[in-house]
């Protein structure tokens, strides 16, 4: 294999600091996951290993300056997420779009949130788009979060008035109807997933207060049945485990000026009857294509938590079909 090496040099000095990470150690996670040697002389890097590898490192790296050039965090996760795209061929058209136009960005009260994959860029995109958008995909890939996230932006800003958060309350092979409590006590365990997206985005006294209002629901779709929801941001998780009457009874709740973002794992079917019985897989193979309709899949390679989580999912699922 050919080697090769490259020089970078940064023009603002005080951005290095947050690039190279304490002790360098940004610098050795790119050298690590990539295969590539770099050393720092002042403002410069020099990148020396495998051609494609000190491309990916050079691309990488520049994408690690940029963002940190808008004001944008730099974590390991978002490193981690930069060199997983760096094998996309989509990655030089996000990497360059940044510093020069608006970003892709969602915007809450908490945080400011980017996409980590090439895959999330373009769920981005269709979540400010589409009507009604299935995400598809495995744990970890960020299909609720960042509906969720677009969703407290939009009910900020005053594009909805209302959002509403659902899921089916199935057990995933515990049995929790045991508990005490009220029906809220009760299915409260099953909807945990989403409080936690909503508290990531909004200050928890926020939460609470919308809550009381009303304006932000969180509730089992069997709560959904008979209401219109006009104006509203809503967003049902775990939708592989809906039957087909539910799923047609959730869509078919769409109102005037409203977003429905309908999130599962094809792969992760827990209900009675199995793959054959899940409203989602129906529901996609009847929707996909028609106008106002966006599906979003995301594969294993799209898994934003650690990298571990993503060989995981492939070591459990196997090729993908």
């Amino acid at each position: 294999m050919r080697r090769a090496q490259v020089d970078l040099s940064f023009d603002n000095q005080s951005l290095l600091g947050a690039l190279f990470g304490q002790f360098d150690a940004n610098l050795v996670q790119v050298e690590n996951r990539l295969g590539v040697f770099i050393a720092a002389r002042g403002n410069e890097l020099h990148i020396e290993g495998p051609e494609d590898s000190v491309a990916r490192a050079r691309d990488v790296l520049k994408a690690m300056y940029d963002k940190l050039a808008i004001g944008q965090d730099l974590d390991q996760g978002a490193i981690e997420a930069l060199i997983s795209m760096s094998d996309e061929p989509t990655l030089d058209g996000i990497v360059d779009a940044e510093p020069k136009g608006p970003p892709i960005m969602i915007r809450t009260r908490r945080k400011t949130i980017v996409p980590r994959s090439a895959m999330q860029a373009i769920y981005m995109r269709s979540l400010v788009r589409d009507d009604i958008i299935f995400a598809l995909g495995p744990a970890g890939t960020g299909k609720t979060y960042l509906a969720v996230a677009q969703a407290v932006a939009q009910l900020i800003n005053g594009s909805v008035q209302r959002l509403i958060l659902s899921r089916p309350a199935v057990e995933a092979g515990e049995k929790l109807g045991f508990l005490p409590g009220d029906m809220k006590e009760k299915v409260d365990p099953y909807l945990r997933p989403l409080y936690d997206a909503l508290y990531d985005c909004m200050p928890p006294e926020q939460v609470e207060r919308r809550l009381a209002s009303g304006e932000i629901e969180i509730a089992p779709i069997a709560f959904m049945r008979g209401r219109t929801l006009a104006d509203a941001f809503v967003i049902l998780d775990e939708a592989q485990n809906t039957t087909r009457e539910q799923m047609k009874m959730f869509l078919t709740r769409f109102g005037q000026n409203s977003r429905m973002v309908v999130c599962g794992d094809p792969r992760q079917v827990d209900i009675p009857g199995g793959d054959g019985m899940s409203g989602l897989a129906d529901a996609v193979g009847k929707l996909e294509g028609v106008e106002g309709f966006g599906t979003i899949r995301f594969t294993a390679a799209d898994v934003v938590r650690h990298p571990i989580v993503g060989r995981i999912v492939e070591a459990y699922e196997g090729p993908t079909a």
